[in-house]
Formats: structure tokens, sequence, C-alpha cells
């Protein structure tokens, strides 16, 4: 496979993340409402026009460059359309749109979102261009194939064209062969931001949970880990997660001068306060406890996240045989500083090397 075709595949980018908010529904109802109005009038650039200006003017953007509000709101209604709420050329809606709108709660918004995605949602249409290919229609059937899903398999359908798989899903011996390829082109650091909307999309549906990092039908879920699955799915405490971050700021200030990642020594515009024990597995005393977390960039969080990476006592990265030469050369210059390997935070370090990075790659083994 070239460098170049993944990049026309499951291409998806949210200018929301959250669908059960104001601006969100606004967006939606706006939409609805144009649509009504204008549904016999053919679709033209300049009717296109006209309704970002509606929206616009409705659901105002941050940005004061008038420029980069028009690009927020043309996303916006891109998402409304790649999510198969309204169709391409905007002359129509799908049925399940208006029960949405009417939706008094979220949890019923969420049953209806389901039906939509699975249903009609298509990465690659957009306002002015039509698509039959439904992305999260061939990742759920190949979740009912397959049993489950880790998040390394849901990165690697990204890079499936589905026109060209007839029966609709992949087996297990073709995601495995996805996954090679996704680690060869280093797909994860490419597509970070796409990934991400993804797994936020997933984590919204009906009746699919994740588990560790691996997605399951509830049903399944709870076979495997009994009634008290859920419980795997701590959700974080906003405010404790922000005091936690900040520690970590903290602690990167003293040492650095500034808020930087504490293994690139760089200060960049985005940094994560990556915990060492999964925050999903850590108990209580340690989910927010600033020594179960480094400061890194958005690619290295990833890296160890997925147990790709680990580090050493030394502070020194332990790479996985899957990542490529280049990654793992430009890995070698990067160690995590000795100043931040507290005894407390060694001991968070062996947790990871056993339970996330050996453990990951012993399961890929077999």
């Amino acid at each position: 496979m070239s460098s170049q075709t993944y990049e026309d595949y499951w291409v998806l980018t949210l200018e929301y993340t959250d669908f059960n908010n104001e601006k969100f529904l606004k967006t939606l109802k706006i939409c609805v409402n144009f649509i009504d109005k204008n549904a016999n009038i053919p679709y033209s650039a300049e009717k296109y026009k006209v309704l970002q200006e509606e929206v616009l003017a409705e659901v105002p953007k941050s940005s004061s460059d008038i420029k980069n509000q028009l690009a927020s709101t043309r996303k916006a209604i891109n998402q409304l359309v790649k999510l198969g709420f309204i169709n391409t050329y905007l002359n129509s809606y799908n049925p399940e749109t208006l029960e949405y709108l009417k939706a008094r709660t979220n949890r019923k918004r969420q049953s209806i979102l389901s039906k939509i995605i699975y249903r009609y949602a298509s990465f690659n249409c957009s306002v002015s261009e039509t698509s039959n290919l439904h992305q999260l229609n061939f990742l759920i059937k190949t979740l009912v194939e397959l049993g489950k899903l880790s998040r390394e398999e849901i990165i690697a359908l990204m890079l499936v064209d589905i026109e060209k798989v007839q029966k609709g899903y992949l087996d297990e011996t073709e995601i495995k062969n996805y996954v090679t390829k996704a680690n060869q082109i280093n797909f994860l650091e490419r597509k970070y931001n796409q990934i991400q909307y993804l797994i936020n999309i997933l984590n919204k549906l009906d009746d699919i949970v994740f588990v560790e990092n691996t997605l399951y039908f509830e049903d399944d879920a709870k076979n495997i880990f009994g009634d008290d699955f859920k419980g795997e799915k701590r959700i974080r405490d906003p405010y404790l997660h922000r005091i936690y971050k900040n520690q970590l700021k903290d602690e990167s200030k003293t040492f650095f001068g500034d808020e930087k990642c504490m293994v690139e020594k760089l200060a960049y515009p985005v940094l994560i306060a990556s915990h060492i024990k999964p925050f999903i597995i850590a108990e209580e005393n340690e989910a927010y406890d600033p020594e179960n977390g480094i400061l890194l960039s958005r690619n290295l969080d990833a890296l160890f996240d997925l147990g790709y990476i680990t580090f050493e006592h030394s502070g020194k990265i332990t790479c996985a045989k899957e990542l490529s030469d280049e990654i793992k050369e430009s890995l070698k210059k990067y160690t995590l500083s000795k100043d931040f390997l507290t005894d407390k935070r060694k001991n968070y370090l062996d947790f990871h090397k056993q339970n996330v990075f050996e453990k990951k790659h012993q399961k890929a083994k077999k």
C-alpha cells in the first residue's frame, strides 16, 4: 500500500464532539428548518452559502476571523451530513433526525443517534458529494463477526476501502493484516485527530462499550466481566482531573522553567496528562495521583497509552517491535528525565511495563 492511498479512506472531522450540547442541537435545527423551507430549490453554491450565513448568525463562532468562522460553520454542516442527520445537496433529512431533535433526554438521543449512524453515516459524504459507503456500519458488522475489537484494530479499520470488501466486514486474518499495514505507515501518528473523532463517536453508541480499550457488545462484556463490568468505565471527575494535570504542569515547570513534555522537553501547545497505570483500572487513590502520570506530547501519549512504548527505571524508552525502525530511531534521543523518576513513579512504570506493554504484545503473539 502506498503512503497516499489510505488518505482517501475514513476521512472524518468533527466540529462538535458533544452531540447533546446547545450548539450542536441548534445547528441541526437550523439545517432542518432550512431544508423544509428550501427543499424545492435545486442545490447550488449560493443555496449552501445562505445556509452557512443562517447558521453563523444563530450559532456564532469564537474566532473573530470571518474566514475561520465560515470554515467552522461549513465543518459543522458537513458533520451533520457525514453522520447521517441530513442528506447531500441539502434537500432532505432522515426521519430519525426529527426524533432526535424532539428527544427530551440524552439517553433517548443516544438510542436515536445509534440508529442514525448505523443506517446512514458515511464519512465520504459532504454537502456536495454523495456516497453509499457506510464505514460505521462496516465496523459494527466486523464487531459482530469478531466479538471484540481492540483500539489498535479499530484504528486499522480506518484503512479499509470498504467498497472492495463485498461481505461487508473483515475476518480475523484480514484485520491482522490491516493492523500490520497501519503500523508500517505510522497511521497512528498521521491521523491522531481523526482516530480520536472515531473513538468519540463509538463511545456515544448504544449497546457497545469499551472495557480496557477494547470494544464489546454490552451483553458480551457482561458475560466476560460480570454485571459489574461498567465499573471499568470509570468517568473522570473533571475537577480532580484538572488538579491532577495542573500538578503535572507545575512539576514540569519546576524542572524546565516552563510547561513542557517531560520526555521531549518541548513546550507543545497541547500536552496530555498521561496515566501510567491506566485510569480505567486505577484505584481511587491512584486515579488522580500525579506520580501516576507523565506530561507528554500527543504522539508520545498515544504510543504510551496503546502500549507501543514504555519507560525503564533509567528513563530510557523501550519500543515495541511493531514500531517502524524510523520511529524507533527518532525515539532513541529521548528519555524520561531522572528528575521525574521517583520511587513511586517507578512502581507505576513497572505496572505499565508488565500489564500494558508486555501484556499487549503477549496477546499479539497468540
